[in-house]
């Protein structure tokens, strides 16, 4: 499953071999990989326009809890090429849990 932040519905969209199947408010992901393409940062960067680009690859759980996440973790294509987890500002690339929040946040 790849997961991002759907900007215009306003949910996390979860995507399958290609193909958006849900929307949802807030989940839960487990042995992520953070990714960001290369040519979608540049495009954003050259146009200064949003595009997907960086997802988190993960297995769907049925884990409701989200608390079990405590870092805050994100990602801004005009200050890094990866995702960060902004108490310390190091770079994210693996994650055993995930907790993507209904306020648009992700926490690791």
């Amino acid at each position: 499953m790849h997961v991002y932040r759907n900007l215009h519905k306003n949910k996390w969209s979860i995507k399958y071999k290609g193909k958006v199947i849900k929307h949802l408010d807030e989940l839960v992901l487990i042995n992520c990989v953070f990714r960001v393409q290369k040519a979608g940062r540049a495009k954003v960067l050259r146009e200064k326009r949003k595009n997907v680009h960086a997802y988190v690859c993960g297995e769907l759980t049925d884990i409701t809890d989200t608390t079990i996440c405590n870092t805050p973790a994100g990602y801004n294509p005009y200050k890094r090429d990866c995702f960060v987890n902004k108490i310390d500002n190091s770079k994210i690339e693996k994650s055993n849990t995930v907790c993507f929040l209904k306020d648009g946040t992700i926490r690791v």
